[in-house]
Order: C-alpha cells, then sequence, then structure tokens
C-alpha cells in the first residue's frame, strides 16, 4: 500500500497487532499490543532493543527492578510512561483495564542499562508556537534520543500532539536515518495529509507512514480533529540521528 501501512476500518485484536511490511525497509518492528482488563504480560528478546510507550490505559511497568505505575487517559493532556531495554532485558505490564503499548524493536545485541522514563522524564517542547501566525504550532514529546539514552542504543522515540487545522513537522525537513510516523486522531474519523517528497498522502487512524531515502517530509490535521503521532527514528551506524535539516527555501520561514 505505497508507503502507508494501515490497520484503517477494524480494531485492534487483543495481543500483538504486527505492521509487518516495516522492517525491511526501516529496520524498525512496530507493534499494537492491546491487554484487555485485568492483565500481565512480560516483553523479552533476546537480540533486539525494545522500547515500550504507553498509549492509553491503566497499570504498572516494571524492568529490572524499576517500577512505574501509569494512568493515562489520552494522549491530548497527558505524557506516556515508556520503557527502554536492551537485547536480554525483561519487561512485565500489568493493566487494571482494557490498555494500548506501542512495542518497538530493532536489531540490536549491544549491552545498555535499561530504564523507565516517567510522564514527567519526557521533555515537551512547544514548537513553533510563536512562529507563522501559530499555524504549525504543536507539542513534541521526546521520551529519548541519542543525548539521553546510552551510547548503544539504536531508537530514537518521541511523540507530537499536532493541534486541530495546524502543520507540524514544519517547515519541512529531512535527514537520513529511517523513520516511521504511527498516527491517531480524536476523533477516529479524523484525517490527514503526511507530505514524502511531492508525493501527498490521506492520513487516517492506525496508518504509520514510512519515511526512507532522505525524503521531505511534513504534515497537516484537517480543521477538527486532533492528531496524534509516535515517531521512531533508528541510528545508522556510522551515521547516528543527531537532528534534521530544514528543506530551502522554506528554512527562510523561520528568521
Amino acid at each position: 500500500m505505497g508507503m502507508i501501512t494501515t490497520y484503517r476500518d477494524r480494531e485492534f485484536a487483543d495481543g500483538y497487532n504486527d505492521y509487518a511490511p516495516l522492517e525491511e525497509e526501516t529496520g524498525i518492528k512496530f507493534q499494537i499490543l492491546v491487554l484487555e482488563g485485568h492483565r500481565t504480560e512480560t516483553l523479552h528478546s533476546k537480540d533486539r532493543e525494545m522500547a515500550i510507550l504507553v498509549i492509553e490505559g491503566q497499570g504498572s511497568l516494571s524492568v529490572n527492578g524499576q517500577a512505574e505505575t501509569f494512568n493515562r487517559a489520552n494522549w491530548i493532556d497527558q505524557n506516556p510512561v515508556v520503557a527502554h531495554l536492551p537485547a536480554g532485558a525483561e519487561a512485565t505490564i500489568t493493566t487494571e483495564n482494557r490498555s494500548r503499548f506501542a512495542v518497538i524493536t530493532t536489531a540490536n545485541d549491544q549491552h545498555f542499562d535499561a530504564r523507565i522514563y516517567t510522564t514527567g522524564d519526557i521533555d515537551v517542547e512547544h514548537r513553533g508556537k510563536d512562529i507563522l501566525d501559530g499555524t504549525c504550532y504543536r507539542l513534541v514529546r521526546l521520551a529519548f534520543d541519542g543525548t539521553i539514552a546510552p551510547p548503544n542504543a539504536k531508537l530514537v522515540l518521541g511523540e507530537v500532539l499536532n493541534f486541530p487545522g495546524k502543520w507540524s513537522s514544519y517547515p519541512p525537513h529531512h535527514h537520513v536515518q529511517a523513520e516511521i510516523y504511527y498516527y491517531e486522531f480524536s476523533s477516529k474519523d479524523g484525517y490527514g495529509h503526511g507530505e514524502l517528497g511531492d508525493e501527498v498522502y490521506k492520513i487516517k487512524h492506525q496508518d504509520i507512514l514510512k519515511i526512507t531515502d532522505a525524503r521531505d517530509h511534513s504534515q497537516v490535521s484537517a480543521p477538527g480533529y486532533y492528531m496524534y503521532y509516535i515517531w521512531v527514528i533508528r541510528h545508522m551506524d556510522g551515521a547516528p540521528y543527531a537532528g534534521f535539516e530544514y528543506t530551502k527555501p522554506y528554512d527562510k520561514l523561520l528568521q
């Protein structure tokens, strides 16, 4: 389905919901884990780095003796709790109600210390607030990148809350590392448009956009709908992600 992988027009099933075609092109495996009611799930990989991001729900998350509770009613008002594990480490999730998680893994057998990032650890940037009449104002929530995570980690992870009718990832920008965007809307019938180079895709609830080949990207949400997306980047060997470059001549809009 082009650069979009989708679960449109169907609900996620209990358990793991896999966006299978992604890894071959991006090096990133992305799943939505749904746990119905009071449940306990143990997550482990012997040869893959893993991140677990709480999208919605209530319960607890424990990694290597560190335990944190979470109670995230929605992604508009609240930051996530995020666990980040090296290969061989184990995480345990216990839920009190129906809960949803993004489970992201990538091949990486190098060791680093596991960690849980609490809601207070998440860095929230009010990006674009004072430029272009607020038309590209959004919240960028950074869980971890190369300045926060251990040097042996391969993943970069965060969220964006795109306000109704506004742009994000704007002005358009690019970077050589592969990236994915996983989208949700409030309400679920919302939509937006995502640019990828000269192509434009209609984005709907539960879509994933694959960003490869250093293509320029930005997006906009339809008026009346919050657009939320999880963004994941994988460091390239010899070229770790250290930021993006705005596309010319749109970079002049920031002056």
